[in-house]
């Protein structure tokens, strides 16, 4: 049985209204909300990024039985893992008075989000790396001990959590290629992607156990030029090809790398769904559950989240109940 998300879109709502989204999710039967996790959004026509850590307090007092996750936070960089521990640590403990799960995706990052402190942003296998000892100072501080610890990329020095949650998170490990989905079968507690990606096979095949997340990015309106216009405005940057995505350091050359993306190219992506057909959605999702995903998270893009809320508690909702 597939469980079905909702993406709270940091980079295009503010806080508040991320809260308000959460409920509103809840409310309609979701499953579980995924929240993104950036210090600058992709497009300056996205406008917002809030702190994500603040956010998920405000979810965490606004909701009651809605699951939660971080989709996903890169704890190499811009977070040290001993300052994500913490955060997580206080997320979980906040959910777990109403028995909500939080599960905690992380990843590798983009240099979009984790360059801003002026660190060097190292090629791929490095941050790999770098994120697997970083798991281990998370769970490690998680246990409540006190680390003290000097590694390859980290160092911990008489840290111990106070608050810290009875049970700990899932933490899964996010992969887009065959060989970092390996990887994360060797240290996640389950596997994060977007896309119905083919991957999570290699991650399950290397022994990878656990929750297995996927996103789903639509664009629900009355018609479909009125969906292909607001994605093509909002979030163009998904159609990019190839390593952009991680490499690319200011929005603004998102800006300039997307202005040969027309709105064509997004009606035709295979990425973004915009045909107003709710048995299209219900059919994607079910695309994602055939590739082996459990959890299905679906993100709105746009302004107009009320409609897309009215179309799937008339139609998409009911079809997985």
């Amino acid at each position: 049985m597939v469980e079905l998300g909702y993406t709270l879109s940091s980079e295009e709502h503010p806080p508040n209204d991320l809260v308000d989204h959460a409920v509103r999710a809840e409310e309609l039967g979701f499953d579980f909300v995924s929240i993104s996790d950036h210090f600058h959004p992709w497009l300056s026509e996205q406008d917002e990024a809030p702190f994500v850590w603040s956010t998920l307090g405000g979810v965490a007092r606004a909701t009651e039985d809605v699951d939660v996750g971080v989709g996903v936070t890169c704890p190499i960089m811009r977070f040290h893992p001993a300052l994500a521990a913490q955060a997580t640590a206080t997320v979980a403990s906040m959910l777990e008075e109403s028995d909500q799960q939080f599960y905690f995706g992380v990843g590798t990052g983009e240099n979009l989000n984790e360059h801003v402190l002026g660190d060097h942003w190292p090629p791929h296998r490095v941050r790999l790396d770098m994120l697997e000892e970083a798991v281990a100072v998370i769970r490690k501080l998680w246990s409540g001990e006190m680390v003290s610890r000097h590694g390859d990329h980290f160092t911990v020095e008489n840290a111990k959590l106070f608050t810290t949650p009875e049970e700990t998170p899932p933490i899964c490990v996010s992969a887009y290629g065959p060989q970092t989905a390996k990887k994360a079968a060797d240290f996640g507690d389950g596997f994060w992607s977007v896309g119905p990606q083919d991957v999570v096979e290699t991650f399950e095949e290397a022994g990878g156990e656990g929750p297995t997340f996927s996103q789903l990015t639509v664009c629900y309106a009355d018609d479909e030029d009125e969906a292909v216009a607001t994605a093509h405005e909002y979030w163009r940057n998904s159609v990019l090809p190839g390593q952009l995505a991680t490499e690319l350091e200011t929005h603004k050359l998102f800006e300039q790398a997307t202005e040969l993306v027309s709105e064509e190219d997004v009606r035709e992506a295979d990425s973004i769904v915009t045909d107003p057909d709710p048995e299209a959605h219900v059919e994607s999702i079910r695309e994602f559950v055939d590739a082996g995903y459990d959890h299905v998270y679906v993100h709105q893009i746009g302004p107009d989240q009320e409609s897309f809320f009215e179309c799937y508690e008339e139609e998409v909702l009911p079809a997985f109940q």
